[in-house]
């Protein structure tokens, strides 16, 4: 049987519905709100920490 995944919407989002949503576990899922029906991209868990951590030194 497949992962479970629990989606999250950015906390960034404003109310128009325009946001990304995200899923961790052994791969990060990531997906448009607006378009979920179109499925969503697998990032390696170690390549999506990465990232945030450089978004967040700026």
């Amino acid at each position: 049987m497949g992962e479970v995944r629990v989606w999250y919407k950015s906390s960034y989002s404003s109310g128009s519905g325009s946001c990304v949503e995200v899923a961790e576990g052994l791969a990060t899922g990531i997906r448009d709100t607006q378009n979920r029906n179109l499925g969503h991209l697998d990032v390696p868990a170690t390549e999506w920490n990465a990232l945030i951590k450089a978004v967040t030194r700026g």
